[in-house]
């Protein structure tokens, strides 16, 4: 059994037991979070498509990690005129154990 969430503006294929690293959410680690926003169940049988969402359907997940993704490098040059920028940034990500999803 698989199902299809929303979180952090993107869309994850999950099942039970399963880790997946989505945007930063709020909560320690061993916390529990449940995602509401299920867009398609799976259950080797029966498919739920959401229009947008399944109703009564949600995931379950724990979080297992606050993290942070790798460091990109921003770096603009204009040639010829003395002039450079250089910027980085780190994302902040949650790493989150799925469950188990509620049909």
């Amino acid at each position: 059994m698989f199902a299809v969430i929303k979180t952090g503006g993107k869309q994850y294929r999950v099942a039970a037991n399963e880790q997946i690293t989505v945007m930063s959410l709020a909560g320690e680690a061993g916390e529990s979070v449940t995602f509401s926003d299920v867009l398609l169940i799976e259950d080797g049988a029966a498919t739920q498509f959401g229009s947008p969402f399944v109703a009564g359907a949600s995931v379950k997940a724990e979080i297992v990690e606050q993290s942070r993704g790798p460091k990109v490098i921003s770096f603009k040059k204009r040639r010829r005129k003395n002039s450079k920028r250089k910027r980085g940034h780190r994302q902040d990500l949650t790493i989150v154990r799925i469950t188990e999803v509620v049909a």
